[in-house]
């Protein structure tokens, strides 16, 4: 694990330096560069650990993996990143690729809706993907609001080469501490679907983590905020669609995934909207509230995993308190919306 996380952190240096150079150089938004090459590498090992899992017929840990990722992207990388520096918000996230997000986590509780997740229902997510990166990069190089520095240093090939690199190293990385991970948890007697949730999103998002950190220690913001949000359109779109196509056999939705953790990864992304609207930034304040209901979360799924004696008070807090959070966030948004007009 600690040999994971020195890999790790040098990939994220490689790749944040090797994007924001590409960007540069090819006069497209930095935003667009994390929203797509650095969200989609760092996804990477996502995609092998769900598809791999599918095809063996794991299928709970195939979509826990993504549903837990994408709670961990926005809670945890996002919190954690907030505390280093507050993070300014492009306009054009926030009116594009945020609803997008929400979209997308809506459009997979939809589908799962039925108990399970066929295969025409994973080419529906990949075509998404399609359209997605096809939006992403015509309108990339139009960013009115894009810092786009007018000297690139370095030549092209040592940029490519250094996010190349850097993917590597962070694929790598993540794969060393997950294994070494799932197999302390399987000793221990975890079910699979807590695995996925829990250790194998968080350790498949390491390389969400140590490039979103180190993309805000670089003043890379716009790199920071946009791997995490294109991250989690791509575990939708891509990641899960791409386990469904392979499957032998529809994936069956287990209850607990469709009655809480979907819901709960939905109210996620809704809730950035409210919050990057207000003065279009994470403040600490806030990247510690995400950090908070991470752990909330997690200590959630720890006490199911152990049939603790207190989870039924919890799920009953959770059918009250999800609601009107949801109503509670509406209502700023609204508010937020009748206030700039």
């Amino acid at each position: 694990m600690l040999l994971g996380l020195v890999l790790l952190v040098a990939g994220a240096e490689f790749l944040v330096r090797g994007a924001a150079q590409l960007a540069a150089r090819l006069g497209v938004a930095p935003l667009t560069i994390g929203l797509t090459v650095v969200a989609f590498g760092t996804s990477a090992p996502e995609l092998a650990i769900s598809v791999g899992s599918s095809l063996e017929g794991q299928a709970e840990i195939a979509l826990g993996n993504v549903v837990g990722s994408n709670i961990f992207n926005v809670l945890f990388i996002l919190g954690a990143c907030a505390l280093i520096l507050p993070l300014v918000v492009s306009t054009a996230l926030i009116r594009r690729d945020v609803p997008i997000m929400i979209g997308a986590s809506l459009l997979v509780l939809l589908l799962a809706a039925d108990g399970e997740l066929s295969r025409s229902e994973g080419l529906l997510l990949v075509a998404g993907l399609v359209g997605y990166i096809y939006m992403q990069f015509r309108q990339g190089r139009d960013s009115s609001d894009a810092e786009i520095p007018e000297i690139v240093s370095g030549a092209l090939p040592r940029q490519l080469l250094a996010v190349l690199l850097g993917l590597i190293l962070l694929v790598a990385g993540a794969r060393v501490f997950v294994d070494g991970a799932v197999s302390l948890a399987q000793m221990l007697g975890v079910s699979e679907l807590v695995i996925g949730l829990t250790i194998v999103a968080a350790g498949t998002s390491l390389p969400e983590v140590a490039t979103s950190i180190m993309a805000s220690i670089r003043g890379q913001r716009d790199i920071a905020v946009g791997n995490v949000i294109g991250s989690n359109i791509f575990n939708l779109l891509c990641v899960l669609g791409a386990a469904l196509l392979v499957a032998p056999a529809p994936l069956q939705v287990n209850q607990q995934v469709l009655l809480f953790d979907l819901p709960v990864m939905l109210m996620v992304a809704v809730v950035c909207l409210p919050i990057f609207f207000t003065g279009y930034q994470v403040s600490r304040a806030e990247g510690a509230l995400f950090l908070t209901a991470y752990l909330a979360y997690t200590s959630y799924l720890v006490l199911l995993a152990l049939g603790h004696p207190p989870l039924p008070m919890l799920q009953s807090a959770a059918l009250f308190v999800v609601p009107m959070a949801v109503l509670t966030l509406g209502a700023v948004l609204l508010h937020r919306s009748r206030s700039r007009l």
